[in-house]
């Protein structure tokens, strides 16, 4: 087996690498990514003898045709993903997130690829005040990083409607877990309590969203890919829906800090209230999340805190 992965040295991507690396040992895995802010080299340290590892822009489709060469499944992870960066700057997501996904979609038709996962997020489908979404419900993306992603998932079922490649698009939760970058609220709120800094939490802090850790996404991932159906979208959540100032207050109380660190700032512009997901879908497949929050977030604050090397260079650059 053969893979292609695009987006392989950011947060999702560099865990996936590893879960599939343990559990597929013999694969071949072949590995794009363009190393902006979000994505290391420094990720794949432990793991680089192990892949193949391209430097290139999944725009590019001279450098996309040559890695994707051969591949029998793709995993599309690469992204500009923080919704804060897409309002003060929409131009990349637009470029990245769609037309780079037109170009590895391009590719792939040409190449004719097994499978071609579409990894995307449950924010194409707006805030809701109650209930929760199903893969059926219409999209009502609310920043430029959510209507890109939105934007990407339906040109990749379009691809499978007309030129019938093998699509299949999964919608997953917040994620949270080793290797995030510290400008998302997890690992921001951890490195900033561990150094005694302020944590800004926007507006109320009573946004909910529902927490899935890296690992488990990584399985569902895996179990789309082996049995899910092509042309099909699959949500993967945890049913951890908590408000972010509940967050915020479970990483003080791991880490022994003050609330009087808490600090209230004013909201960002279109700011979503709540994302919750329906799962059955992916659960009929014989997938359930493994990780509890509380051991997830644990592991999350022990591998920051055993990683001070890893983080503090990042710190100038959030």
């Amino acid at each position: 087996m053969k893979i292609f992965v695009t987006g392989g040295a950011g947060f999702i991507g560099t865990n996936f690498l590893r879960y599939w690396l343990h559990k597929y040992p013999d694969s071949e895995i072949i590995v794009l990514d363009n190393l902006t802010y979000a994505g290391r080299r420094e990720n794949l340290k432990d793991i680089i003898h192990s892949i193949t590892f391209i430097k290139g822009d999944i725009c590019d489709k001279s450098t996309v045709s040559n890695a994707m060469k051969g591949c029998d499944w793709v995993f599309h992870f690469a992204a500009e993903s923080h919704v804060d960066r897409s309002i003060a700057d929409a131009g990349i997501f637009v470029k990245t997130n769609i037309t780079g996904t037109y170009t590895l979609l391009e590719t792939a038709k040409e190449q004719g690829v097994d499978r071609f996962i579409h990894i995307s997020t449950d924010e194409v489908y707006g805030s809701t005040s109650q209930g929760s979404f199903s893969e059926s419900d219409p999209l009502a993306p609310s920043s430029p990083y959510s209507a890109t992603k939105a934007g990407s998932d339906l040109l990749a079922l379009a691809y499978h409607t007309t030129h019938d490649l093998p699509v299949i698009v999964t919608r997953s939760a917040n994620n949270y877990g080793p290797y995030q970058f510290p400008e998302k609220l997890i690992p921001l709120m951890i490195l900033n309590a561990q150094e005694n800094k302020l944590l800004p939490v926007y507006g109320d802090g009573k946004n909910i969203r529902d927490w899935l850790y890296v690992e488990d996404n990584c399985a569902a991932i895996d179990t789309v890919v082996h049995k899910g159906t092509c042309g099909e979208i699959y949500n993967i959540g945890a049913h951890n829906e908590l408000e972010n100032i509940e967050i915020v207050r479970c990483i003080l109380k791991i880490l022994d800090k003050p609330e009087e660190l808490i600090s209230y700032i004013h909201d960002r512009p279109g700011h979503d209230r709540r994302y919750s997901l329906i799962t059955d879908k992916i659960e009929n497949l014989g997938w359930k999340p493994a990780v509890s929050f509380q051991n997830g977030l644990l592991k999350t604050i022990q591998w920051y805190c055993n990683h001070e090397a890893w983080w503090k260079p990042l710190q100038k650059r959030t």
